[in-house]
């Protein structure tokens, strides 16, 4: 009886205390594996994970989730910590700003793994100051495939950990070309993921090749005349600034990201173009704030863990105290493409308006290789300089299209449609066949990569003609308006020009063949009959002959283009099967 009201006593002791940051009173293990190393080592993916389970068990401002499947057959894990311990972002959508940090998408570059595995587990257990207005979330293994096919050798150029992942996927993709075409289950994933949470800042972790220089990180904020307005503006003249200012002072040096290859950075370099296939890229798209962390691969990997983390806490206190501006802002690009008449498709550096910047770097020679008997690049880390260096991170639009009223898309073309509705793209179908008059484009040029890239021949310099006519669509046959928010999205996805368009990602490559032919023998007295009723056609006809002389010795190419200007020829070949309604 006595042993009973001892433990009666000792549970009604225990039910006075505040144990509500902790859900179970049992032993947990919170230090990484980069930690236990000496910074030498990082986790496996089941580490990971493992660790992120024991920190949602022990502490409730932390929340792990699972999203969808990832081509390796396991789900794609979000962590979330919510210093309110309630996971309601409808609740706090309005008030708070949510970060979202992205981790090896490519698994051999894992500084952003452990960096993040350290940053949740300080904030958890307050020995950092947590955000008062920002929620903050992570996936802590993106390329989940990758992460489990580990080894020690392929990254040839890095310096440590021991043994990481691999840098294409379970399929072999690289993650960080998939963005917009989401050939991935991991994309598709990823989609969820983003729209569930709609994060006012985006945060991917990387390592760097290229250049050798005395900085341990560098920085890659998306471009801020690509991102736009007054956006790009706050991103370009605030944000990054207030980046390099705070780590600065806790004597950590960064430079924008060093986009040179087998040259000097002392020369100049540009700003990386971030386009829709990469992520912040494809952030921008929704009027995400987007910044890559890239640390140099020579440096010490103790040394780039915990400066990603810097950058991370850095990056966390700006956005806090930037809540209200940085939502704001967002509503307005918002609205802007919403009223925008004309949309910016195409960019290209701005020599003429270099921004100059002071640079840290060795210096560098041209000497006789050893190996090759050609020349090579030798840097001399014993000569550090600092000097001004041109870096060209503005840029000029080449191309501008107007923004159509709304695009209808055959209900046929379902892996576009079903990518459409991934990101949450409003469309309504057709009730009935209806008779509509639209913008028609025509594939008019395009050029197509020799190798195959990320399981593509990706086309590019894409050039089109356009004419309004009358097109009979079918019940079923989707609507799709730009007045929404994934207005851009759109533009990017369906203007046939943009760099990254499903067309030049080979969506459409089926109109570019033609499926019916003729037969010489036959075509010839229709092709004359052709010419008798239509003097003017016979006119061009003997023109073109007149004045190509390589038209004029081929006869199949003379029935050919005859057999293009009748009615037999197909209206399918080269037609862009997305139409536009002009507004």
């Amino acid at each position: 009886m006595k042993k009973f009201w001892l433990v009666l006593g000792i549970l009604i002791s225990l039910s006075s205390c505040d144990f509500s940051k902790y859900r179970l009173i049992k032993e947990y293990d919170f230090e990484t594996q980069f930690e236990k190393s000496g910074g030498k080592e990082t986790d496996t993916y089941y580490g990971v994970i493992d660790f992120y389970e024991q920190l949602a068990d022990a502490y409730e401002s932390v929340s792990l989730l699972e999203f969808g499947e990832t081509d390796s057959g396991l789900p794609l894990h979000l962590a979330v910590y919510h210093p309110d311990n309630e996971l309601d972002l409808e609740k706090f959508r309005k008030s708070h700003s949510i970060i979202l940090i992205n981790n090896g998408i490519h698994p051999g570059e894992s500084d952003g793994i452990d960096a993040t595995m350290m940053l949740f587990r300080d904030m958890a257990g307050d020995s950092i100051s947590s955000p008062k207005n920002t929620i903050i979330a992570t996936i802590p293994v993106y390329n989940v495939g990758g992460a489990l096919n580990r080894n020690s050798t392929t990254r040839t150029n890095q310096n440590g950990p021991r043994e990481y992942g691999f840098r294409g996927n379970a399929r072999n993709y690289d993650l960080n070309r998939d963005f917009i075409k989401a050939d991935t289950k991991n994309a598709q994933s990823f989609y969820e993921i983003f729209h569930y949470l709609n994060p006012d800042v985006f945060i991917d972790n990387h390592v760097s090749n290229g250049a050798d220089y005395q900085y341990t990180l560098t920085h890659l904020f998306t471009q801020h005349n690509k991102l736009g307005g007054n956006l790009g503006e706050y991103v370009n003249k605030k944000m990054m600034p207030a980046l390099e200012d705070s780590l600065r002072a806790k004597k950590w040096d960064i430079t924008p990201y060093v986009n040179v290859f087998n040259e000097v950075p002392e020369n100049g370099f540009s700003q990386f173009m971030d386009y829709p296939r990469y992520s912040t890229g494809y952030t921008t798209l929704w009027n995400t704030l987007g910044m890559m962390v890239e640390t140099h691969m020579l440096k010490p990997y103790d040394k780039r863990v915990k400066g990603t983390y810097e950058v991370m806490r850095s990056m966390i206190t700006i956005t806090d105290a930037e809540t209200t501006i940085i939502k704001d802002l967002r509503s307005q690009a918002r609205r802007k493409y919403l009223t925008d008449r004309h949309y910016n498709l195409k960019f290209e550096v701005d020599k003429e308006n270099p921004s100059p910047r002071k640079f840290k770097g060795y210096e560098a020679e041209k000497i006789t290789s050893e190996v090759t008997g050609d020349e090579r690049l030798k840097y001399n880390r014993k000569k550090a300089f600092t000097k001004e260096i041109e870096y060209y991170d503005n840029f000029t639009v080449t191309e501008e299209i107007e923004i159509p009223r709304a695009y209808i898309i055959p209900q046929g073309w379902w892996q576009v449609i079903d990518r459409l509705k991934m990101n949450n793209i409003k469309m309504e179908s057709l009730g009935r066949d209806t008779l509509i008059q639209v913008e028609v484009y025509k594939i008019e040029d395009f050029e197509t990569v020799d190798s195959a890239y990320e399981g593509h021949y990706l086309h590019k310099n894409t050039s089109v003609s356009k004419s309004v006519e009358e097109i009979r669509f079918r019940k079923g046959d989707y609507l799709v308006t730009t007045f929404q928010d994934g207005a851009r999205y759109l533009l990017e996805t369906l203007e046939p020009r943009a760099v990254d368009s499903f067309f030049n990602w080979n969506f459409f490559d089926t109109v570019l063949q033609q499926k019916e032919g003729f037969s010489p023998y036959v075509f010839e007295d229709i092709a004359k009959e052709l010419l008798e009723e239509d003097p003017e056609l016979k006119a061009e006809f003997e023109e073109r002959k007149r004045n190509d002389a390589q038209f004029s010795n081929r006869w199949y190419a003379q029935l050919d283009w005859l057999h293009k200007h009748s009615e037999n020829y197909e209206e399918a070949h080269l037609r862009y099967p997305v139409f536009r309604l002009p507004r």
